[in-house]
Formats: C-alpha cells, sequence, structure tokens
C-alpha cells in the first residue's frame, strides 16, 4: 500500500496522548470510586457490573481515530478492476486519390466526419491515435486520452501523393509501440523517408490495440503490406480495413494528370483476415459511420493503483459509531 499525502501520517503521534490521557481519567475514577467508597455513585449503577467490557467503547474510538488519520494520507491499493481499455489508431490514407468527390464533400471529408463522431464517443480508458500515409507512414498524433488533439489531427489532415498501405501499418504499430502522448513524426512527408520497420516484440503484446485503416486506393509503392499485416498479427493487433469508394473507380486530375482510383478489396482482405480484423466497403458517409459502431475496446481486468481513501474513511466512521453506541448503551454516555 502507498500514499498519496504520506505526511499525514505524522499525526499517528497523536495515538499515544489519546491512550495516556484515557488512563489518567480511568485512574482519577478510580481515585473517586475509593475516596466515596461506593462505586455505583460514580460509576452509575451499570457501571460497577461492566468490569473490563466498559473500555471497549474507548478501544473502538482508539481504533476510529487511528483509521481516519490513515484516510487523510489518501492510501492506495493495487486493485484489479474490470475496465474498458484500448488503443486505436486511426491510420488515414492522404493519397492524392482523397480528394475526389464521388463521397461528398470528398473522400477525405467524409472519412474525417465519421473518425472524428467515433473519437467523441470514447470513453476516456481508451488512447486513440491517427496516423496518415501516403507513399511514407508519419503519425499526425500517438496514442493519447486527450480527444482535442486527436480531432485537431483529424482536421489537419490533407490529401498529398501514392499509397503504401505496408507505410501505414508500420508507422501505426510504432505509434503503439511508443504508448505516448503528443505528436511523434516517424517519416518526413515531404521526402518521403521510409518509416522504420517496428522493433520486434513478444507476440500478442498488444491484443487491446486495434488499427483502423481507411483507403480508397490501389498499393502504389513499397514494401509489401501483406508482410506488414503479419507484423501487426504477431503483436496481437487487429486490423480493420476500411474501403473507401467503389471497384469501378473514379476519375479525377492531379497536377494535371489523369488519373483513375479503383479500390483494391482483395488486398484489403488479406490485410484483414491476417490480422484477424474485418474488412468493410464504405461507398457512403451513412456504412462508413456504421463501421465505426462496431468497433468496441475490450473489456479487460488490470491491476492498478487505486486510491481507497473512501473505504479507510467508511471504517473509522463505523468504528465511532459503535464505540458511541455501546458507550451509550452500557454507560449512559460518550466517554
Amino acid at each position: 500500500m502507498s500514499f498519496i499525502w504520506p505526511v499525514m501520517l505524522v499525526l499517528l503521534v497523536l495515538i499515544p496522548p489519546f491512550v495516556v490521557v484515557y488512563l489518567r481519567l480511568q485512574q482519577r475514577r478510580r481515585q473517586l470510586v475509593a475516596g466515596y467508597g461506593n462505586p455505583s455513585l460514580v460509576q452509575g449503577r451499570a457501571g460497577g457490573r461492566l468490569g473490563a467490557r466498559r473500555h471497549i467503547p474507548a478501544l473502538f474510538f482508539l481504533l476510529a481515530l487511528l483509521i481516519l488519520i490513515v484516510a487523510l494520507a489518501r492510501p492506495q491499493a493495487l486493485v484489479s478492476l474490470p475496465r474498458i481499455e484500448g488503443t486505436v489508431l486511426l491510420a488515414f490514407d492522404v493519397s492524392g486519390s482523397m480528394a475526389a468527390d464521388d463521397m461528398k464533400p470528398s473522400r477525405m471529408e467524409a472519412a474525417k466526419t465519421a473518425a472524428r463522431a467515433f473519437v467523441e464517443r470514447q470513453p476516456a480508458t481508451v488512447q486513440i491515435g491517427v496516423v496518415s500515409f501516403s507513399d511514407a507512414g508519419f503519425a499526425v498524433q500517438a496514442p493519447t486520452n486527450d480527444p482535442v488533439p486527436v480531432v485537431a489531427a483529424i482536421n489537419r489532415l490533407a490529401p498529398q501523393r501514392g499509397t503504401s498501405l505496408a507505410r501505414g501499418i508500420q508507422a501505426s504499430l510504432s505509434a503503439i509501440a511508443a504508448g505516448s502522448s503528443g505528436p511523434l513524426t516517424l517519416a518526413n512527408p515531404r521526402t518521403g523517408t521510409p518509416t522504420p520497420t517496428p522493433a520486434p516484440v513478444p507476440k500478442g503484446s498488444h491484443t487491446s490495440a486495434v488499427i483502423v485503416l481507411l483507403t480508397d486506393g490501389e498499393n502504389t509503392v513499397q514494401p509489401d503490406p501483406l508482410a506488414a499485416a503479419q507484423q501487426a498479427a504477431d503483436r496481437g493487433i487487429r486490423i480493420y480495413t476500411v474501403g473507401i469508394g467503389s471497384t469501378a473507380g473514379a476519375t479525377l486530375k492531379l497536377d494535371g494528370f489523369t488519373v483513375r482510383s479503383r479500390l483494391d478489396e482483395a488486398t484489403l482482405k488479406q490485410i484483414a483476415d491476417i490480422t484477424g480484423g474485418a474488412y468493410y466497403n464504405a461507398e457512403n458517409e451513412d456504412e462508413l459511420q456504421s463501421i465505426y459502431d462496431h468497433l468496441d475496446p475490450e473489456l479487460i481486468i488490470k491491476p492498478q493503483q487505486t486510491e481507497v481513501t473512501a473505504l479507510f474513511a467508511g471504517a473509522g466512521i463505523l468504528a465511532l459509531l459503535l464505540g458511541g453506541t455501546l458507550s451509550l448503551l452500557w454507560l449512559g454516555r460518550v466517554p
């Protein structure tokens, strides 16, 4: 057991004086009894017959004082409690094709709207991070329980260049492993510096973490996204792949070129299958919103330091009530 305010334990020095005062009072009573020669005159009719039992209420008061002093120090104990806990990495494809307007006002804005709604519904025990990827992957916001920087990170996303699903997965894995809040750049979005491969960890290390991979196009940049998906599976991380748009594709102009973007459902389904996640096709805003409704973090039992001041305070008050009740019943007064 530990204490938030351990300095309050200094008040335990009051216990010995309390005992000394009580013993002196008892001694004075015995002297009075000896002086009057009739115990019932001093202790009451019942007092003379109680014997050692008349000290029990005082012991309860002493115990209450001890417990309440400990409560003032705000004790903490390691308690195993059920709680909703997990890490969700929202990995956004920010390739140029996300500017297509077949989803209004655009694929990117539709994905951001659904993501913001998801963030607002999560309990404080769920950490949410944001990763964006085009031909390189980089974290916009590392996992945090604070929804304000997460929503701000989502709002900053904008379409850029090509698509590397593997870089997006690797950036997400690195952000989960980092496990700290605040901005964390894993690759330079301008130079396309390769995202470092996450360091190996024991299999199943992050079973309460999931990656939501939102993309609208085909993988155009190495490395192999299926190999990256296996890295996630080895860590126990599920990937939910979200196909934005349709397999028929959409035509749009990028930097003076006409580009046709088609959804590669086969690869996205493989990524989901490898990791134990699921694939969804979100051709409109309503379908995309329903995807987030099915992403529930796990209920786990986890030991954690929990303040137990209320338990000690309740026990102290109970001891006071017992002492006072017994004193009134046996002695007709509160000592």
